[in-house]
């Protein structure tokens, strides 16, 4: 079995390596011809960085934190070649990224996670993969269907359960959304699950209207289901690069916020985002989408993802 998961996992990250193709090109070509072009670490050599960090979607504020920590570094370990600073550059990114090993709390305790984000991120089929994935773990998982505005969403999900093997609670189009939350944590308790993934509305342009909703849906879960631990997810586009963060910080104005799904990662040559958000929001990014399947969501891993974001493989000479 583990050298399944290990295949698995090799075989995602080669995916994630040419997902990101484009990414890297804008950054890693950037970066070596910086660390190459230059003869000593200058005020030039940290303003052209800066410019190459920015131009990849990291943003300016992440950039400025990560060029203050090289500088920091350079100056502790008396760094004289610019070439050395690209293994520094990496090393800072991925301990700024990397996720504590209480992340996935959730999964060894009976759960509701609550989904969140705009319409079109993907957030449907990331609940459908996540159900797939923890039934295959041998959790009991139950859908809730509380996006109830639009029927392509209920349907979308019933047909996620299915596929999944999964219960799904669900009502009508039009149906108050918390009303399908209290049925579900209802049906959670009575069928002893041991997570229930609950899908939201993402009507971001009525704010008033979502927070008053996802305020509504939190008091009914903390009211009926009170011993279960709550994990809020939003889900961002990863091809939306800056746009994703602003929409990460509406969302954080209304709901607190756990954890960060990225999807989309495959052909974006915005992946650099992923490093922004989560430097910015202080919230960590827990999992990658890179495709359709069921395995192309997977946990997140700073170290793998910031190799497939600087490194440079044979294929990109």
């Amino acid at each position: 079995m583990r050298g399944v998961i290990m295949g698995e996992k090799k075989g995602f990250f080669s995916r994630l390596v040419s997902g990101l193709t484009k990414t890297r090109k804008n950054i890693a070509s950037g970066l070596d011809s910086i660390f190459h072009g230059f003869s000593k670490i200058d005020d030039d050599f940290y303003e052209e960085l800066e410019e190459i960090l920015i131009m990849g979607d990291l943003g300016v504020d992440t950039t400025m934190n990560i060029i203050e920590d090289l500088q920091a570094r350079v100056k502790e370990e008396h760094i004289k070649e610019p070439a050395e600073c690209r293994q520094l550059l990496i090393d800072i990114i991925k301990k700024q990224m990397a996720v504590d090993e209480t992340a996935y709390e959730y999964e060894n305790r009976t759960s509701v996670v609550l989904v969140i984000g705009v319409n079109g991120v993907g957030k449907t089929t990331t609940i459908g993969k996540l159900a797939a994935q923890l039934k295959s773990q041998n959790k009991k998982v139950i859908m809730a269907a509380a996006d109830t505005f639009r029927a392509a969403a209920i349907e979308q999900l019933t047909e996620w359960s299915n596929r999944a093997g999964v219960d799904i609670i669900a009502q009508q189009e039009g149906s108050d959304p918390a009303a399908v939350i209290y049925d579900a944590c209802q049906a959670a308790k009575s069928r002893h699950a041991d997570i229930l993934l609950c899908d939201t509305a993402g009507r971001l342009h009525n704010k008033k209207n979502l927070m008053n909703e996802l305020s509504k849906i939190r008091r009914v879960i903390e009211r009926e289901f009170p011993e279960a631990y709550l994990e809020t997810l939003i889900v961002l586009d990863g091809t939306t690069g800056q746009n994703a963060l602003v929409q990460a910080k509406q969302f954080k104005e209304v709901s607190d916020i756990s954890g960060i799904v990225l999807t989309k990662l495959d052909g974006t040559a915005k992946g650099g985002i992923a490093i922004a958000i989560q430097s910015e929001l202080g919230i960590p990014v827990k999992y990658i989408g890179i495709g359709e399947k069921i395995e192309d969501l997977q946990k997140f891993d700073a170290d793998s993802f910031v190799n497939a974001l600087f490194e440079k493989p044979e294929e990109d000479e």
